[in-house]
Formats: C-alpha cells, structure tokens, sequence
C-alpha cells in the first residue's frame, strides 16, 4: 500500500479521492480520504496534534449545542409565559 504523500511545500496531503460519499459511519471511516488521513498523522507521528484539533472542535460544537438548546428552552419559556 502506497504512503500519504506530501506536497513539497508541506501545505498539503494528496491521497486519492472516492467518487461518492459514505453513506454509514462504517463506510465513512473505510474510505480512501480517511483512511489516508489515518495513515498521514500515523506516518508522521501527529497522534497528539490531531488529538488536540479533534478535541477543541469537539468542545467547541458541544459548547455550540449547548448554547442553541438554552436559547431553545428560554424562548420556549418566554412564549409560555405570554399566553
């Protein structure tokens, strides 16, 4: 199996891309894209970065979710306390 290439100036992977989307987390997690990004931050022994980028995006959406279901419950309170 090939590695993950880099583009010369590092600012870039290049893997080969699939024609259609997964449609299961199963499916998702075998495709060619995620698979060489795997193998990208495997090689080049990114385990903790990635980790850390992961992280901080899952904080922040959880953070976001949190955020749209207080506003959902106060406006839920405001109209109630209308009628």
């Amino acid at each position: 199996m090939a590695k993950v290439k880099l583009s010369k100036d590092g600012s870039s992977i290049d893997f080969v891309q699939s024609e259609n989307i997964p449609t299961s987390m199963k499916k998702f997690r075998r495709s060619p894209e995620i698979e060489g990004f795997y193998r990208f931050v495997y090689e080049n022994l990114l385990q903790r970065e990635a980790f850390e980028i992961v992280n901080r995006i899952y904080v922040q959406r959880k953070q976001e979710a949190s955020a749209l279901k207080k506003a959902a419950r106060a406006s839920k309170k405001k109209k109630a306390s209308k009628k």
